[in-house]
């Protein structure tokens, strides 16, 4: 299944100056007991800002120019065909990690969305989540993490 995971505060925001905009102990050790065990799938700039694999997982950069460094054992792949055909072959979930470039060009193959709801508005932030990319799913599970954090499950 392909799935987007994404972290957004009160107005849609994800990022901020290449980063994280918050840091929420609950939220990082969700999405990693989440993805660890299956594939993640990121672009050149996540990639860049993340700087290493994420351990335990199959780590995929997609980059339409291929001028990124990546270690041994990360796959580069040029388009969201060749990641869909991809996923066709593995025996675990494929995670899109952003970022928001990265989530538009899956919009139409994510079957399942994961939205940690950040509980702040986040002035200065400077790379947001489209109001709109939940229309087609419906809301059908909601998690609890602590901090106050909730995470609401989407499936088309």
């Amino acid at each position: 299944m392909i799935v987007g995971i994404v972290a957004i505060s009160k107005n849609y925001a994800i990022g901020k100056d290449g980063k994280l905009p918050w840091r929420y102990r609950s939220d990082l050790r969700f999405f990693k007991e989440t993805t660890i065990g299956n594939a993640v799938v990121m672009g050149a700039r996540t990639w860049r800002s993340i700087g290493k694999p994420l351990p335990n997982r199959l780590n995929i950069v997609l980059s339409r120019s291929g001028d990124i460094d990546a270690p041994h054992g990360v796959i580069k792949l040029g388009s969201v065909d060749a990641v869909v055909e991809l996923a066709a072959y593995l025996e675990c979930d494929v995670f899109i990690i952003g970022g928001a470039k990265t989530y538009a060009e899956f919009a139409n193959v994510i079957e399942k969305w994961m939205v940690t709801l950040i509980p702040e508005e986040i002035a200065g932030a400077d790379t947001f989540m489209p109001r709109d990319f939940l229309d087609r799913f419906e809301n059908n599970e909601t998690i609890l993490l602590e901090d106050g954090l909730v995470v609401e499950v989407f499936r088309r």
